[in-house]
């Protein structure tokens, strides 16, 4: 029997799911979902949340405020209420709504940005938004998920270290692009411990974080409209982006098999499935990381009317289709 005090002390970090049915090549997914928080931020948001408090620049009269499209903040809320902070999350309307519900249910406040910046879209303006709280009031901490170097260290030392544990063979990870802090963390690690693994970043079409074009984005999670300034491309080998509509059908191929994924898996999922295919990699050992789990996303991946308004009634197909698609991925 397991008994913890705190939520922060539960995650589980070695589960692995074969989807190698699924995507035809040998493929292991990490599910970073199994926490409180429900997502691989909650490392991030407790690396962050701690190096503050050591240098003394979170204090307990303040209030944490950042910018996040749902699980980190998801994740800080939980923090904040088990350590006693106050908390405001600046997000977009591309938060889940039952993301924002389970903040609000945890005690934190939840500003909406509903404008994007004409240069920096829903992001900037978001970033902007904190910039004049901060400035207003010096009660509020801003973490900064994007420049935080304990967003990336906390990968480092917790992430990447598992799967070299799990997997001492491994040929080539997949990672996320969001604010890069996994995969900078993760790609730091093999580089530096000098092991031949081949790093591949996966981003949504739309995203600018490696120098694309802006384009529309309405699943939450990965892809940016301001780059990272946590980003190193000389730490990547490669880059893959994702449509968003592959992303549905993704997600969907996996529900079909009993696995309820959220949006940025699919995107990562996806991504790797065409690597893995172009390379006709059958041989090699392929790791990509899920960031967390579907149950967030019922209202939008998974509700079909929402699919076909954004992205057509062709996208999904026909569940025989979608069946056989899988086989094929």
């Amino acid at each position: 029997m397991r008994v913890i005090s705190i939520p922060m002390d539960f995650n589980e970090d070695e589960l692995y799911v074969d989807l190698r049915a699924t995507v035809g090549f040998p493929l292991f997914l990490k599910c970073e979902g199994f926490n409180f928080a429900g997502s691989i931020k909650l490392k991030a948001a407790a690396a962050m949340v701690e190096a503050a408090e050591r240098s003394g620049t979170l204090t307990p009269d303040a209030t944490l405020v950042e910018s996040s499209s749902g699980n980190l903040g998801v994740a800080l809320s939980i923090i904040a209420a088990s350590r006693g902070y106050r908390f405001l999350c600046v997000t977009d309307a591309r938060c889940n709504l039952s993301t924002r519900r389970l903040m609000e249910a945890l005690g934190s406040q939840v500003h909406i940005i509903t404008e994007p910046d004409p240069h920096g879209g829903l992001l900037g303006a978001r970033i902007a938004y904190i910039h004049k709280l901060i400035d207003s009031d010096d009660q509020y901490v801003w973490l900064n998920q994007y420049r935080n170097p304990a967003n990336w260290k906390a990968h480092y030392r917790t992430t990447a270290p598992s799967i070299a544990r799990q997997f001492p063979q491994l040929d080539v990870l997949f990672v996320g692009a969001g604010t890069t802090g996994t995969l900078m963390g993760c790609a730091r690690y093999f580089r530096e411990s000098h092991r031949p693994v081949r790093v591949v970043a996966v981003d949504s079409v739309g995203s600018v974080t490696f120098g694309g074009p802006p384009a529309r984005r309405m699943i939450p999670g990965l892809g940016t409209s301001v780059r990272p300034a946590l980003l190193d491309e000389s730490y990547v080998d490669e880059v893959i982006l994702v449509e968003e509509a592959d992303t549905i059908r993704t997600c969907h191929r996996l529900a079909r098999r009993g696995f309820l994924f959220g949006g940025s898996t699919g995107t990562v999922v996806s991504g790797a499935a065409q690597w893995l295919a172009r390379h006709d990699a059958q041989d090699l050992t392929a790791v990509a990381i899920s960031p967390d789990l579907g149950e967030r996303y019922l209202d939008t991946v998974y509700q079909t009317n929402w699919v076909q308004d954004l992205y057509g009634e062709g996208v999904l197909g026909t569940d025989g289709q979608l069946a056989a698609d899988a086989r094929r991925m």
